[in-house]
C-alpha cells in the first residue's frame, strides 16, 4: 500500500477506536442506570435507600482509587495543598454528593424513560449557570434554543402517564446540582491549571462525598435500616453495582480524553433513546405519544446546541491555525530580512 493507503488505514483505525470508546461508555452508563433502578425500585429488588447506595459507591470508589494510587502506584497523585482542597474539591464534592443522592432518589418515583427526558435539560442548566457565573456569554439565539429544549421537556412531562411531582423535583434538583458542579470544575480547578483523571478525581472527591452523605444518612436512612432486621448485605449485587459505577468513571475519562466532551454529549443523546426504548419494551414503562413528541422537540434542541458548539470549536481551531500560520510567516520574514541585511553589510565591506 502507498502513503495514501496507510493514511486511510490510520483514519479508519481512529474512527473505529472512537466508536469503541462511545460503545463502552454507552454500555456502562446504560448498565449503571438500569442497575440502580433495579436496586432502588420497590417493584424490583426493593431496596429504596438512595443515600446508602450512593455511599456504597463512594466508599468502594475511594478505596479502589487509594489502592491504585498509594499501593499499586498505577497513577501519580496530583499535588494538592490543604487550602486548595478546602476551597475547590470540598465544594465540588458537596455538589456531586447532592447530585448523586437526588438522581438516585428519583428512580424510586419515576420511570427510566421519563428521567432521561428530564435529563435533556442539562444543557439548559449548564448554560444558564455558566452565564450567571460569567463563564458563558449571553446570546439571544442560544437562549431561544434553551427555551425550545425546556418547552419540549415540558410537553414530555405533560404527557407522562405516571407523573410524580416529588420525583420531578428530585430529578430537576439533581440536574441543577450537576450543572453547577460542572461549571465549578471550570472555575475552581481548570482555571488553576489542575486536571484530575478519574482515579485521582475519585481519590480526592469520593471521601468528601461520603462525609457529606453521612450527615443526612444518619437522620434519614439509618433509623429505618436499623429497624429492618431482615436485611442482609448482598455482596454480589452491591459489589457488581459498585464495580460498574467505578468503570463508568473510567469510561467517561477515556471517552472525553480520546475524543471530546462534545462526542460524549452526542453519545448521551443516543444512550437516552436506547434507554427509552429499553424502558418501554423490557421494563414495560408507559411511554405515551405526547412523551415522545415532547422529547423529540427537546432532542432537536439539544442536537442543534451540540451542532452550534461543534461549529464554534471548529471556528476556534481555524482561528488558532491562522494565528500560528501568521506567526510562522512573520518569523520567516524576519529571518529573511536578517539574512538580507547581513548580505548587504558584507557587500559594503
Amino acid at each position: 500500500m502507498g502513503k495514501g493507503g496507510s493514511l486511510s488505514d490510520g483514519v479508519i483505525k481512529k474512527i473505529l477506536l472512537s466508536y469503541t470508546y462511545v460503545a463502552i461508555w454507552i454500555f456502562l452508563s446504560f448498565t449503571v442506570i438500569v442497575y440502580n433502578k433495579y436496586i432502588l425500585d420497590k417493584k424490583m429488588y426493593n431496596w429504596p435507600f438512595p443515600i446508602s447506595l450512593t455511599m456504597i459507591h463512594m466508599s468502594f470508589c475511594a478505596s479502589l482509587a487509594f489502592l491504585l494510587i498509594k499501593v499499586f502506584k498505577v497513577v501519580e497523585p496530583v499535588s494538592m495543598s490543604r487550602d486548595l482542597y478546602l476551597s475547590s474539591v470540598v465544594p465540588i464534592g458537596a455538589l456531586y454528593s447532592l447530585s448523586l443522592w437526588l438522581s438516585n432518589s428519583a428512580y424510586i418515583y419515576l420511570s427510566v424513560s421519563f428521567i432521561q427526558m428530564l435529563k435533556a435539560l442539562m444543557p439548559v442548566a449548564v448554560y444558564s449557570i455558566g452565564v450567571l457565573f460569567k463563564k458563558e456569554g449571553y446570546k439571544n439565539d442560544t437562549m431561544v434554543n434553551m427555551l425550545s429544549i425546556s418547552f419540549g421537556v415540558a410537553i414530555a412531562a405533560y404527557g407522562e402517564a405516571k407523573f410524580d411531582t416529588w420525583g420531578v423535583i428530585l430529578q430537576l434538583g439533581a440536574v441543577a446540582f450537576e450543572a453547577t458542579r460542572l461549571v465549578m470544575i471550570q472555575i475552581l480547578l481548570t482555571s488553576k491549571g489542575i486536571t484530575l483523571n478519574p482515579i485521582t478525581s475519585l481519590y480526592y472527591v469520593a471521601p468528601c462525598c461520603f462525609v457529606f452523605l453521612l450527615v443526612p444518612w444518619v437522620f434519614v436512612e439509618y433509623p429505618v435500616l436499623k429497624e429492618t432486621s431482615s436485611f442482609h448485605f448482598d455482596f454480589v449485587v452491591f459489589g457488581t453495582n459498585s464495580i460498574c459505577a467505578f468503570a463508568l468513571n473510567l469510561a467517561v475519562f477515556l471517552l472525553v480524553g480520546k475524543t471530546s466532551a462534545l462526542t460524549m454529549n452526542v453519545a448521551g443523546v443516543v444512550k437516552d433513546w436506547l434507554l427509552i426504548a429499553f424502558s418501554w419494551s423490557v421494563i414495560k414503562d408507559t411511554v405515551t405519544p405526547i412523551n415522545l413528541f415532547g422529547y423529540g422537540l427537546a432532542f432537536l434542541g439539544v442536537a442543534y446546541y451540540n451542532h452550534s458548539k461543534l461549529q464554534a470549536l471548529k471556528a476556534k481551531e481555524a482561528q488558532k491555525k491562522t494565528a500560528q500560520a501568521d506567526e510562522e510567516g512573520g518569523r520567516l520574514l524576519e529571518e529573511r530580512e536578517g539574512e538580507g541585511s547581513g548580505k548587504s553589510s558584507e557587500s559594503q565591506d
